[in-house]
Parts: structure tokens; C-alpha cells; sequence
């Protein structure tokens, strides 16, 4: 991955608790949106190497949604998941156990439409709100 962008986030809770919480379709559904206008009615997880996800990112109005799905390139449970976009972009999640918190690390290939500036404060608005989720679980 040459030209990628990565988001952070420290997590307040124990790294089995967030990899679970980042991981189980029911908990994606109530995190995996970038404002408050959105959601995730519909999340679909098959993690393992070559098992794919599809989460279905939804306006609140109705207004617009599509889903956002790939493959499993590489799982190794409790720290590291990469994948393949369906539109064959890459992207890394890294878990780093440090204590009773956890650094949730994201880094992705951009796509060519949107501005980086805007994907990037997209992505870290989706950990932030992962995060927020997380703590109060």
C-alpha cells in the first residue's frame, strides 16, 4: 500500500473486549457510521482469511445507502485484520494491547473521488464513534 491514510484511536477497554465489539455484526450495526444522520441496518461478518464482510451504510432519511464489503487477505485474532475492498482497495486494522486500553490503528487506500481530507475525516469519524461504542459496552 504506497499511497494510504491512516486514522488512530485509544480505546479504554481491554483488547478482547474491542475485538469483539469491532467484529460481531450486531455491535458493528450500532457503531458503524460517520455522523448521526447515518447507520448500519445490515452487517454480514465472516472473519477469517478469504471469508468477506458487507456492511450496509444507510441514511437515516432514506435518502441514500450502499455497502461497503471486501475479503479477508489476513486475520490474526486479536491484533490484525487486512482486506480487499471490493473495488480492490487495500486496508489494515492493527489492535495494540497496551494494559486495560487498546490503539485501534485503520490504514486504507484512498479512492479517487472524494478529497483525502474528507475520506480521512470520515474514516477517524467511524472509529470515533467505534470508540464511543466500545467504552460504554
Amino acid at each position: 500500500m504506497d499511497n494510504t491514510l491512516t486514522v488512530s484511536v485509544i480505546i479504554n477497554a481491554p483488547v478482547d473486549k474491542v475485538w469483539a465489539a469491532y467484529n460481531t455484526p450486531e455491535d458493528i450495526q450500532q457503531w458503524n457510521q460517520a455522523s448521526e444522520d447515518w447507520h448500519c441496518p445490515a452487517s454480514e461478518n465472516d472473519l477469517r482469511t478469504g471469508g468477506r464482510f458487507k456492511n450496509t451504510m444507510a441514511a437515516k432519511d432514506g435518502s441514500f445507502s450502499f455497502d461497503f464489503s471486501g475479503t479477508y487477505t489476513d486475520v490474526t485474532p486479536h491484533t490484525f485484520i487486512a482486506y480487499t475492498m471490493d473495488d480492490d482497495r487495500k486496508a489494515t486494522v492493527k489492535f495494540e494491547a497496551e494494559g486495560e486500553t487498546t490503539v485501534v490503528t485503520t490504514t486504507f487506500e484512498p479512492e479517487g473521488t472524494n478529497p483525502t481530507d474528507m475520506q480521512q475525516q470520515g474514516w477517524q469519524a467511524i472509529l470515533n464513534s467505534f470508540k464511543n461504542y466500545a467504552e460504554s459496552k
